[in-house]
């Protein structure tokens, strides 16, 4: 690649900086509010970050236990690092995952420049993850998964590297395995991701390079052994929540499992889904527009017919095909369509995948070539506006209160004003009582000011109540906001 930057090259590099300042704005407002999930990772981080244990005083648990459900840890001890600097807040929480978005496009990027040997292919590679809004969205939510996409594309990143050499040296070879361990750790689809990856290094697998396989293999296999452990002692912890989201269901045959499976598999590589409608979750997507942007997909498209014409043969190239294959597969199990999150590893392939189609348009070749590049100079100024109208739509479109309780820490402030105590939190899900304890430990109220109270026991007169989704009968209401109520039992 050439030391100097083109005239090109720095019209490209001043967009980037641009769009890298955009994820930095508005981080702790937009979205508005505070998800329950949101408020439960924060939480922990927080208490881990203080006394090293979670809400329930377990030291340094591998899982989360939450509702229902245990959340992944990757995230939650990143974040207790930050707090043991900054101390809890949203914006340092949603500060995290912004950082992770963008980090993850300029690996991105760099991928992009290396396979293709040029900077421009690796910039506009960078604008266009950056861009899309599948990335976007994820990095303004303090859940999980917003640290996958960095760790895919650095995984990626040093997996290319690695098939440069004839052999893997025993240190890439345990960061790869590391990487994969990381992401089985990172998020709940990571726990069958990471594996089908590795089954993917068969494509790597020759007589010179066996060794660094199989140390990959079982530098992810030692990571495991945590997990092994936790499943041993705790069965079916880690599966409880996948038991409410799927379909796969004892009642229903294999016949029909399959058949379900496929629609849905299927639907996951809908262009309506990717470029028009987008995920129908207002959490995880913005209406209106789709989760992907329209040259992008143009791009991927393109890039996956230059792979099967002229690179179906390289080893690198048909691991990618295989990541993509099996990307949308823990989504394909569950009930839900086009799930942003359950679907993350889907858009990083897709973008590898634009630097090919990116290089073949940027091939000089005569009048085919102008042409060609004419075509490139148009798709890129299509994700450029595309990109820039998604920013502008996601700033100025109203706040989605239902969709992360925005109204919480004022029916919060309502019921600390009142002299009662405890402050009892009746939830109709085992899940809102959080967010007491995060906005109250935000503005340093002891949780011993709440007591989680269940919805079979009797609440006696005078209590006060923070209620969610349940009616109160005899009672005094002083504040009601969406699925919350404040109240005076009588």
């Amino acid at each position: 690649m050439k030391a100097r930057l083109s005239r090109i090259e720095m019209l490209l590099l001043a967009a980037s900086l641009l769009v890298a300042i955009a994820y930095f704005k508005d981080v702790p407002n937009n979205p508005v509010g505070f998800f329950v999930d949101e408020a439960s990772i924060a939480y922990n981080a927080h208490t881990i970050s203080k006394n090293g244990s979670d809400e329930y005083g377990h030291v340094f648990p591998l899982y989360f236990r939450a509702f229902g459900e245990y959340k992944s840890p990757v995230y939650i001890y990143a974040l207790s690092a930050l707090f043991w600097f900054t101390g809890p807040s949203i914006f340092a929480s949603r500060l995290l995952s912004a950082v992770a978005g963008l980090t993850g496009a300029v690996f991105l990027g760099f991928l992009g420049a290396r396979l293709a040997n040029r900077r421009i292919v690796g910039f506009i590679v960078f604008l266009s993850a950056a861009l899309t809004p599948w990335i976007f969205e994820i990095s303004r939510l303090v859940f999980e998964v917003a640290l996958f996409p960095a760790l895919l594309a650095l995984f990626l990143l040093l997996l290319y590297r690695a098939t440069r050499n004839e052999q893997w040296s025993w240190l890439i070879a345990a960061a790869l395995g590391a990487l994969l361990g990381l992401m089985f750790y990172t998020y709940s689809v990571g726990r069958l991701l990471a594996p089908f990856f590795a089954l993917g290094f068969v494509f790597f697998f020759t007589r010179r390079r066996w060794r660094g396989v199989v140390l990959t293999w079982a530098v992810f296999g030692l990571t495991l052994l945590p997990f092994a452990i936790f499943t041993l002692r705790y069965p079916g912890a880690l599966s409880e929540r996948f038991k409410h989201v799927t379909f796969v269901k004892p009642e229903h045959t294999r016949a029909e499992i399959f058949g379900r499976f496929v629609q849905n598999y299927v639907m996951n590589f809908s262009p309506r889904s990717w470029a028009i409608s987008g995920d129908p979750e207002p959490r995880h997507h913005l209406p209106w527009m789709g989760s992907l942007l329209v040259g992008v997909v143009i791009l991927a498209v393109l890039g996956i017919g230059v792979v099967l014409a002229w690179h179906r043969s390289e080893a690198w190239w048909r691991f990618v095909l295989y990541g993509l294959a099996v990307s949308p597969i823990p989504a394909s199990l569950t009930l839900d369509h086009f799930h942003t999150l359950r679907l993350i590893g889907l858009p990083i392939f897709l973008l590898v995948l634009t630097a090919p189609g990116i290089e073949f348009l940027l091939t000089e070749n005569g009048e085919w070539g102008i042409a060609r590049r004419r075509i490139l100079t148009a798709l890129v100024i299509a994700i450029l506006l595309q990109g820039a109208v998604f920013q502008w739509r996601f700033r100025v479109s109203p706040p989605r209160d239902d969709a992360f309780d925005s109204y919480y820490p004022e029916l919060l402030a309502t019921a600390l004003r009142r002299p009662e105590r405890p402050i009892h939190l009746l939830d109709k899900t085992p899940a809102a009582y959080v967010y007491a304890f995060w906005y109250a430990t935000l503005h340093n109220v002891n949780v011993n000011n709440f007591r989680r109270a269940s919805i079979d026991e009797p609440i006696s007169h005078g209590t006060l109540v923070i209620g969610h989704e349940l009616p109160c009968t005899n009672c005094e209401i002083i504040m009601e906001r969406g699925q919350f109520r404040v109240y005076v039992q009588k």
